[in-house]
């Protein structure tokens, strides 16, 4: 990508005076005021500004990126030279954001002749473009070429250069509002092809073979269902057994059921009776001898209840999961952030007007987080946790939710808040109903020491006060969280403790008395026999 222009505007003061006037593209105005970044992580470059406030940046790729004033961002141009081809053959380019090739070249021409029109009302535009473009070696262009190479640029902003905040981590609405096709049918895109070649006789163990490219075709074929995919379709299922139970081997089952035929439940029980886990994902199922009929109507059931024939009815962590195993990691990370904005905005509006969160809202935020730690994005996964906590009524469900939140605050470095928030847990752990003192009591913790949980609250506080050693200014805050720690691990019991000492070996020096009975419980002050005051721990990044 061309940088040419850019690097003559800096060279010669006269023609980026040009450049910022009239054509609103400032080098001094590089400053965008607030903090951003892209959701891929890819460098940005703020190169100049216009007079509203918004910012144009330079991408890794060369493409440059527009900010405005309100939140809104989109690609403009695949290089600098592209964008300031249209930013000054087109001087009012903001208002042609929703003209598109396909409004034909009158309309296009006519929209633009009666922008221009308005701006040289109040100044001149002809001459002073004529001498920018040569001075910059720009191409003269028809508007109609101009609205092409902006059209196209816009359609490219997501999902490789959506743009955050980068302190709270919302998303910039799209700069433009041309239609986008749905996530589905870029992700289902392979499976089709892969559905043909399948279709044709070729590729089938290619296809089967491969996990992400079989569970694509799997779904493509829940989509277009004919009558002769039968004999690939049990292709699949017996390789998709070999993964144990997914979403994609209920589908494959039900597929095949759906022929209902006799001849397939051996096939099908077979498959079943894989492992524990496929055992009980496909129960129900009937056994082999029974009707056909039968085999019909349970996959029925099961097709209404979770499957059906419209990709847009699939809930949206189908296809996000699907196109991470693709590689297509931005356009699952752009789908789930916009996502995230969309119930992070109701439940500001609902907590506003006083009213709770909605059931539907609620219930997608754990798979949020989830969605996004497979992703390997920590920043967005604490977003969604810290909207998850407050929702969490239940003792045993807010300590599990602030476990989880501690562990992510520690993995993105905020150390002084999963300080915080592990003492909020051990608040908790020592009134578990808040100290409302109602009589009707919360008892979910009530045998927290002896299960795997207590284990993981040890586990974490070790891990912080490893980790946030580093920081000196903590120090204070890093030794009570190891004292409290060792208090946490005198309090376990039985297999918990012994889990959590098995994963501590090596991290911390935890001293066993053989005197005392590590198996005894009995309260804040038991296990007198370990340290409440481990090693002081060094600094790790792990």
């Amino acid at each position: 990508m061309s940088d040419h222009a850019l690097r003559l505007l800096r060279e010669q003061p006269h023609l980026a005076e040009l450049a910022a006037f009239p054509f609103n593209f400032d080098l001094t105005r590089a400053d965008h005021g607030e903090a951003v970044r892209l959701a891929s992580g890819g460098p940005l470059e703020a190169v100049a500004g216009d007079d509203t406030g918004g910012t144009y940046f330079v991408c890794g790729d060369g493409s440059v990126l527009y900010a405005d004033s309100e939140g809104s961002a989109g690609i403009i141009g695949n290089s600098v030279d592209e964008a300031l081809e249209v930013l000054v053959g087109l001087p009012g380019w903001h208002d042609h954001l929703g003209l598109a090739p396909a409004d034909g070249e009158e309309k296009i021409r006519a929209a633009v002749a009666e922008t221009e029109e308005e701006i040289r009302e109040y100044h001149g535009i002809d001459d002073e473009r004529a001498e920018l473009r040569a001075g910059l070696g720009l191409p003269e262009r028809s508007p109609v070429e101009l609205i092409g190479l902006l059209h196209a640029a816009l359609l490219r902003t997501e999902p490789d250069f959506l743009l955050l905040n980068a302190e709270e981590g919302g998303a910039h609405a799209l700069l433009d509002r041309h239609p986008r096709p749905p996530l589905w049918e870029a992700v289902l895109a392979r499976g089709r092809t892969d559905l043909t070649l399948l279709r044709e006789g070729s590729a089938w163990d290619e296809v089967a073979e491969d996990r992400a490219r079989r569970a694509l075709a799997l779904r493509a074929a829940q989509f277009d269902r004919r009558e002769g995919d039968l004999p690939l379709l049990r292709h699949l299922l017996r390789h998709e057994a070999e993964a144990s139970m997914t979403d994609e081997l209920r589908l494959a089952a039900v597929l095949v059921g759906l022929h209902g035929h006799a001849e397939d439940l051996p096939l099908l029980y077979e498959v079943r009776e894989t492992d524990f886990d496929t055992w009980c994902g496909l129960g129900g199922m009937p056994e082999p001898g029974a009707d056909p009929a039968e085999l019909g109507r349970w996959a029925r059931d099961l097709d209404d209840s979770l499957f059906g024939t419209d990709p847009s009815d699939e809930p949206l962590f189908t296809w996000t999961g699907l196109a991470h195993e693709q590689g297509l990691v931005e356009l699952a990370r752009a789908a789930l952030i916009r996502r995230l904005d969309d119930i992070d905005f109701r439940a500001y509006c609902d907590a506003r007007d006083g009213k709770a969160m909605e059931r539907r809202d609620a219930s997608q935020l754990s798979p949020l987080v989830h969605e996004f730690e497979q992703l390997g994005d920590t920043f967005q996964a604490l977003r969604a946790q810290r909207l998850y906590v407050p929702l969490q009524t239940r003792a045993w469900d807010r300590v599990s939710a602030l476990l989880r939140l501690a562990r992510l605050e520690r993995e993105e470095g905020r150390f002084g808040a999963a300080i915080r928030t592990l003492t909020s847990l051990r608040d908790t752990l020592a009134e578990p109903d808040g100290g409302a003192g109602d009589g009707d009591g919360d008892n979910s913790l009530g045998h927290w020491q002896r299960t795997n949980l207590g284990a993981y609250i040890v586990e974490e506080h070790y891990a912080l006060a490893r980790t946030a050693a580093i920081d000196t200014a903590l120090a204070d805050e890093v030794r009570a969280v190891t004292a409290a720690a060792g208090q946490l691990l005198a309090r376990l019991s039985g297999t918990a403790r012994a889990n959590a000492e098995r994963h501590l070996a090596g991290t911390t020096d935890i001293r066993t008395d053989t005197r005392t009975d590590s198996h005894t419980d009995t309260g804040a002050n038991a296990g007198a026999g370990v340290s409440a005051e481990p090693t002081p721990p060094q600094p790790s990044a792990g």
